[in-house]
């Protein structure tokens, strides 16, 4: 059998480049083309090796928020007597072309999508792509890498069970000189998370720590539409005043849609939605987050007790959800500016954060 993660990761790198990839079961199989990066030829290939007229599917969430269809199914197939013509599909899949005219939509059908259908949503997000596919019934010929439904929707967990330490060192930091990091790797080589190591743990009591999102705009470059630099400098700063903590910094930028999407919810946001419906905009869940990489790097430092440090009580439900007991919630709260405090304030009455 191979591999679920090299699977899925083949697919990724496939996906991402505008090639086709194959998501089958044991009943059947579609072959699918990522709509945020399809090419012209792969196009025309999926068309000529497909049995039916290419679909577009979908999150649910987009499908709402174009009032297309009110429903609480989540992912839906969309079909047209002209099967899908690309402009529709830019028009319905990438909310960053709804500034042009609509297209005819006249025909247009909506329905619930099988688990086949709902598995390449899914590795489209894995790919950090939108979550968007065009797909046809078909078995492709044996250069499309094949990937298995089940595959696709266990590779978060598997991914997450699969982690190994591959290496750690001493970083004294500026706030925090007695420090060190340590570098986690899932089984397919994927992304790694890191845990800043602030102090000398102490397991058998409670760990300060702070689950913290990557973010390159917030942490690295000091953008002032969020607070994720001051709440990362900040965390490090008050374990140091504590004596230890340690900050696991995890691999999911934008609450977990990517770099490239966080951007182009920026682009929402500048005109004129918040936060939370930016990403539903895009198709997202509000936050796509997966904390099951955390409380398993926790589990390998020693760490089963924590006092949380954030603002965002889903955090302390994750954690106790994945056998980490959190003892304390220690709020993590700086002063907004100008240019984040309605993203704060969207964060606190629509994700319940509390400031």
């Amino acid at each position: 059998m191979p591999d679920p993660l090299i699977e899925v990761d083949r697919a990724i790198s496939e996906l991402r480049r505008g090639a086709l990839v194959r998501v089958y079961d044991e009943h059947s199989s579609r072959l699918m083309l990522a709509v945020d990066a399809l090419t012209a030829d792969y196009l025309a290939l999926l068309k000529q090796l497909g049995s039916t007229a290419p679909e577009l599917v979908m999150t649910g969430t987009r499908v709402n928020v174009l009032e297309i269809d009110k429903s609480d199914r989540p992912v839906s197939v969309l079909s047209h007597p002209q099967g899908m013509p690309l402009d529709l599909v830019e028009y319905l899949a990438n909310p960053l072309s709804a500034s042009m005219t609509a297209p005819n939509m006249a025909g247009l059908k909506v329905k619930d999508a099988d688990a086949l259908e709902q598995a390449c949503v899914t590795l489209s997000k894995l790919s950090r792509l939108l979550p968007a596919a065009l797909i046809v019934t078909g078995a492709g010929n044996d250069d499309i890498p094949a990937v298995q439904a089940s595959s696709i929707q266990s590779y978060m967990t598997i991914a997450a069970y699969s982690l190994t330490m591959v290496s750690e060192a001493r970083v004294p930091l500026e706030n925090a000189e007695n420090a060190r990091v340590v570098a986690f790797r899932p089984r397919d080589g994927g992304i790694e998370h890191l845990a800043i190591i602030v102090g000398d743990l102490n397991p058998a009591e409670p760990v300060l720590v702070r689950l913290h999102s990557e973010c390159f705009t917030g942490d690295l470059v000091g953008s002032l539409r969020c607070d994720c630099g001051n709440q990362l400098r900040g965390a490090i700063g008050e374990m140091a005043v504590a004596g230890s903590g340690i900050l696991l910094y995890l691999a999911q930028e934008g609450r977990g849609i990517g770099l490239v999407n966080k951007l182009r919810a920026y682009q929402l946001q500048d005109a004129g939605f918040d936060t939370v419906d930016a990403n539903l905009q895009l198709g997202f869940d509000s936050d796509e987050r997966n904390y099951l990489p955390a409380a398993q790097m926790l589990r390998m430092l020693g760490v089963k007790r924590v006092k949380l440090m954030t603002n965002n009580p889903a955090k302390v439900t994750a954690l106790g959800k994945c056998d980490i007991e959190v003892v304390e919630r220690v709020p993590h709260i700086y002063p907004s500016n100008e240019h984040n405090d309605a993203y704060l304030k969207a964060k606190a009455k629509k994700s319940g954060h509390l400031f």
